[in-house]
Order: C-alpha cells, then sequence, then structure tokens
C-alpha cells in the first residue's frame, strides 16, 4: 500500500510538471541578415524559420527539423510527435529547385543552422545539445551540413559542435535532384561533393541513420545508407548506427520519431555522465 501511495505521488508530480510547462511558438524568423534578405526576393520570402520552444526553461536541448520534397516542394513545420517533449524544435525553411541549383539550398541549410547555434540561447537553450534531423530531402540536407564542414564553416561553426545528425531516410549518394540538375537521369547513381558518403571522417557527430524497409523504400535508399554507415565505421567513427524500419516504405516518419527522442535523450545522458 505505502508503495503504491508513492508511485502515485510519484505520477501525479511528473503529471503537474508537465502540465505546468508551457510552450510557445514564433513563426517565420528570417535566419539570413538584413542585407542578404534585401538583395534577394527569393531569400527574404523562403528562408525563414519557426521556432517552438519551452518557456521559463534553462538548457533545453533543439532539434533542428527539415522537412522532405526532393529538394522541389515542401514547406517548413514542427512535427505534432516532437511536442511538448522538453526540447525545442526548430522548422525550417529552404529554397528550392528549380528557383535555385546546388549548393544553395545546403548553403540555407547551414544558414539556418547557424542562426540556431547563434540565437539560441536567448530562448534558454543549449548551444551544446542542438541536434539535426529531416525527412527525405531534408534528411540529405542535415548530413551534408554535418558531414561537409566547409558549409557551417562559412559561418564560423565547427560542425563537430552538432549534438547529433538524425536523418530519416535520406540520399547518401548526390541527391537525384542535383543529378538532374547536371543531366543525369535519377537511376544513375553518382558520389561527388553533393554527396554525404563523399565526406566521411572518424570526427564526425553521433550518426543515426534511419530508412524504410529496404524492399519498399524509394531506389535504394536503404542499401546507400547501409553504405554511408559502413564507410564511417570503416573511416574510425565510433558512434553510427543503423536502423531499418520493417513493413514501412519511404514515409517512414511515424516510426521513425520515437527514434528520434530516445536517440536525443540518449546522447544528452551520456553529456551528463561526462
Amino acid at each position: 500500500m505505502k508503495k503504491q501511495f508513492f508511485l502515485f505521488l510519484f505520477v501525479l508530480t511528473a503529471t503537474i510538471s508537465k502540465a505546468q510547462t508551457e510552450y510557445v511558438t514564433q513563426t517565420n524568423i528570417q535566419y539570413y541578415d538584413q542585407a542578404t534578405n534585401k538583395s534577394d526576393a527569393y531569400i527574404n520570402e523562403r528562408c525563414v524559420l519557426d521556432i517552438y520552444y519551452p518557456k521559463n526553461t534553462k538548457n533545453f536541448a533543439t532539434i533542428v527539423w527539415f522537412h522532405g520534397g526532393g529538394i522541389t516542394q515542401g514547406s517548413k513545420e514542427i512535427p505534432e510527435y516532437l511536442k511538448n517533449k522538453g526540447f525545442c524544435v526548430v522548422g525550417v525553411n529552404y529554397r528550392l529547385n528549380p528557383n535555385v541549383k546546388a549548393p544553395a539550398y545546403i548553403e540555407d541549410s547551414a544558414a539556418a543552422v547557424a542562426w540556431v547555434f547563434n540565437n539560441i540561447s536567448k530562448y534558454g537553450g543549449d548551444t551544446s545539445s542542438i541536434f539535426l534531423s529531416g525527412h527525405s530531402a531534408g534528411g540529405y540536407l542535415i548530413s551534408m551540413v554535418g558531414l561537409d564542414k566547409k558549409y557551417l564553416a562559412k559561418h564560423n561553426i565547427d560542425a563537430n559542435s552538432i549534438a547529433g545528425l538524425i536523418p530519416f531516410s535520406g540520399q547518401c549518394i548526390t541527391h537525384f535532384t542535383i543529378r538532374q540538375e547536371k543531366g543525369i537521369k535519377d537511376t544513375q547513381p553518382i558520389v561527388d561533393e553533393y554527396a554525404p558518403l563523399f565526406h566521411v571522417r572518424a570526427d564526425a557527430p553521433p550518426l543515426l541513420l534511419i530508412t524504410g524497409d529496404r524492399e519498399m523504400e524509394m531506389l535504394g535508399r536503404y542499401e546507400e545508407n547501409a553504405y554511408l554507415a559502413r564507410m564511417m565505421k570503416i573511416a574510425g567513427h565510433k558512434d553510427t548506427r543503423l536502423y531499418e524500419l520493417e513493413g514501412y516504405g519511404h514515409n517512414m516518419t511515424e516510426p521513425a520519431f520515437p527514434l528520434l527522442v530516445k536517440e536525443v535523450k540518449r546522447i544528452m545522458e551520456l553529456k551528463k555522465k561526462k
């Protein structure tokens, strides 16, 4: 009876604590500077982000989320599953093909991540706990920003400062839209400077690759991720893992979101132990 009482008290306290956490959303924040926005109408319109964060909370983790859509469509979002979890979520828009070509959308992604590094502490966030995630094209973009260090270096940020990379079904070879820009068909695999695979390195942030079922995925998406995982390990990276969600195709975000949250918590716990 005594144990049941204390269990009830613990659950009640946790419930009250969760209920008292208020979340605030701010939308359409421009992540380029004023001069850049004035110089390009499309940047001014498209290069914005939304931020959802726990109010009156200190040192929270942040997930920067990039939407999918083949780099030709889609819009920023704050995924419902990621809400009310105790951390901040930033939804990012970036310029799209055919309005721009590579590397413009990768540069946008890096600029948005740089904005988070430079501003999240103003909201209460911890700059050492910034995670990047996204689905499909979004997964590709965060892999490029996290593995090819030159994009964040332009903003004086070390890509190794990222707490973790968790792409959902991202391309690991050169993205098919970039291949199309070069007149290469999407069934012709290419690995060049626009491929995450080109930038494997031992000192990269923790990397969790998540894909759908290899027999149900788009093109060879599972196999691309499996090869990236293998090459990262061969390069000496100590924290690369790959999950294949059997029974799910390319649109596998629903079962992947719990894995994202679990990964954020895992890395946060490891940080506490150091």
